[in-house]
């Protein structure tokens, strides 16, 4: 089946997790939404994905929203915190758990790394386990198969004979992703997701969350995520210094050159006026198919 997304007004966001500053990665994702969001006149929210408190800090939750707005990028509704809606999720789990769907699984990350498989390897569903060393899973394998055109990749399925189950709650207690965000989404009536293509592999699992909770679909668009020229990732090279130390129109229009935008002209010195124009044109097929883009100086 396919799953389509209705046509209401556009709500797009921003949710980056608080475990480093922004970068030029971050920044291209940041920009994409909000352009995305502008052109559409539609709103654009933040997010900050700090549900894994091991991996989160303090410092970096508090820093987004003053960067972001350095170049222009302003939310249209006060950023929320996902530590802050462990509730919704905890009725997510207990809707999935009245009907049925739900599990516990002791297979541990080594060991679905050496198999390469995602999905529980053993008979753990049907065998009574301590909570405190297995993770909870969701069934998904009465699903059928859903596709969903992606703005920029095109086709991506959930396939039931793939992608038979997903942690929605990890070993350590923590909410997993993958139903955060998809809970996330839905109470703040998101309805276009904008990343990076890095990202991709958890869409499938999120489309299925969206369907066994009986969610609105969303529209996605990924982008191509920035690599340096010869293909290596930025995170130990120059291009992963915080943006907070760059230049602010010189970052945007390195943004807009990697998005393979127009570039706005005149020139302009203000950050606001220079993503206006940008909005204006914005076109997202100028970077279609691509999942990965070396980074431009």
């Amino acid at each position: 089946m396919t799953h389509g997304a209705t046509a209401l007004p556009y709500v797009g966001r921003f949710a980056p997790s608080p475990t480093g500053p922004l970068h030029a990665g971050s920044l291209l994702a940041a920009v994409a939404s909000w352009l995305d969001a502008a052109h559409s006149s539609g709103e654009w929210l933040l997010r900050i994905e700090d549900i894994d408190s091991a991996r989160s800090r303090d410092q970096w939750r508090e820093s987004f929203r003053a960067d972001l707005a350095r170049f222009g990028l302003r939310p249209s509704r006060e950023p929320c915190l996902q530590s802050q809606r462990l509730a919704f999720y905890e009725q997510a789990i207990e809707r999935l758990r009245a009907k049925h769907l739900l599990f516990r699984c002791a297979c541990t990350r080594r060991e679905l790394a050496a198999e390469g498989e995602p999905c529980c390897l053993r008979d753990c569903r049907r065998r009574e386990l301590d909570p405190r060393e297995s993770a909870l899973r969701i069934d998904l394998s009465a699903l059928p198969t859903i596709i969903v055109q992606d703005r920029s990749l095109g086709p991506i399925a959930f396939d039931p004979r793939l992608h038979r189950d997903v942690v929605i709650r990890r070993r350590d207690g923590i909410i997993s992703y993958q139903l955060a965000v998809v809970v996330d989404d839905a109470l703040q009536g998101v309805t276009d997701v904008v990343r990076g293509a890095d990202l991709l592999p958890s869409t499938a699992w999120q489309i299925a969350l969206q369907h066994a909770l009986e969610l609105p679909a969303v529209r996605y668009l990924h982008l191509p995520v920035l690599t340096e020229k010869d293909g290596s990732k930025l995170s130990k090279s120059r291009h992963a210094a915080p943006v907070s130390e760059a230049a602010v129109i010189p970052a945007l229009l390195q943004a807009l050159g990697c998005l393979r935008q127009d570039l706005p002209t005149p020139e302009t010195t203000q950050p606001d006026e220079l993503l206006r124009r940008a909005a204006l044109t914005w076109d997202p097929t100028r970077f279609a198919g691509l999942a990965e883009m070396a980074i431009e100086d």
